[in-house]
């Protein structure tokens, strides 16, 4: 919260979760909420320290090894978040059978990641979309159902197999009045969407090669007006962004992306850590105050 960087004195909410004594909501003043969090940490990692595991599992009613969970959990979680709060929907589940019959990769959005967008499109107000990314159109459907009957959105992918059934997906949803999908490298794409002054768009969703999210992100920004959200999806990698030495391309690429959004003063960005049944990872979330 930049209200915690800029001045002890600026008047913050903030939520203290710890293990051993639950979910503490505090309000406070910029570092004084950040030392509660510290001081309530250390007394957890004091207190873990003095328990085996089975105890420390008694005590708390955590069962963890460390900080890590198990992935099926997270799997678990996922399944009772869309079961009681995103009720099942055939357009939905069709194209993602339509996507595995088609041999698609499996990297689309989970639901609730699907109605978070479409509910950041909806409180947004977004007219116009911009999604870099289209697989099957799982999350194009989400997105583009947050839209006005007037509204546009304009979904770039690379591979023509991969459009051909977004299309036909987007055809079952009812929604190719308001949706194109465009074919080839999303750079030129991008490139072109801005030569004919297609945009602003009032928001965007980055979700394709990795190595090429600084220029994805970077035209953007350009597409964008300010009041623009740019969503990055993938930012975390499995913790593994943290990592200096990485010689991954996809790691290098979101470090210089995160240097690049922290460097632009066009932009206020923050990162979220995520968990669930796509693994860990998480996402930026970009607001346009300049242009």
């Amino acid at each position: 919260m930049d209200g915690v960087r800029g001045s002890s004195l600026e008047p913050v909410v903030s939520v203290v979760e710890t293990r051993a004594f639950g979910t503490i909501a505090s309000i406070g003043f910029g570092t004084l909420s950040a030392t509660v969090w510290q001081r309530d940490r250390r007394l957890e990692q004091d207190q873990r320290a003095t328990y085996d595991q089975g105890e420390w599992a008694m005590f708390t009613g955590v069962d963890c090894k460390g900080d890590d969970m198990d992935a099926s959990r997270w799997a678990e979680v996922d399944a009772y978040i869309s079961d009681v709060l995103i009720p099942a929907d055939p357009v939905l589940d069709g194209a993602l059978e339509a996507s595995r019959d088609a041999g698609l990769p499996a990297i689309n959005v989970a639901p609730n990641q699907g109605k978070l967008l479409h509910l950041l499109a909806r409180i947004q107000g977004a007219t116009s979309i911009l999604e870099v990314g289209t697989l099957g159109g799982y999350s194009t459907i989400w997105l583009a159902r947050a839209l006005p009957p007037t509204g546009r959105l304009i979904s770039l992918e690379l591979d023509a197999r991969h459009a051909e059934v977004a299309r036909t997906n987007l055809e079952r949803a009812g929604l190719t009045g308001v949706t194109s999908v465009l074919v080839g490298p999303a750079i030129g794409s991008l490139e072109s969407l801005a030569k004919d002054e297609a945009g602003p768009f009032d928001l965007v969703f980055i979700d394709a090669d990795k190595p090429n999210n600084p220029e994805y992100f970077a035209w953007a920004v350009k597409l964008a007006r300010p009041g623009s959200i740019i969503i990055v999806d993938n930012v975390i990698r499995n913790g593994a962004v943290a990592d200096s030495d990485s010689e991954d391309l996809g790691i290098l690429a979101t470090r210089r992306l995160n240097e690049a959004m922290a460097a632009d003063p066009r932009v206020s960005v923050t990162e979220v850590q995520t968990v669930g049944s796509k693994g860990y990872d998480g996402f930026a979330l970009a607001l346009v105050v300049g242009s």
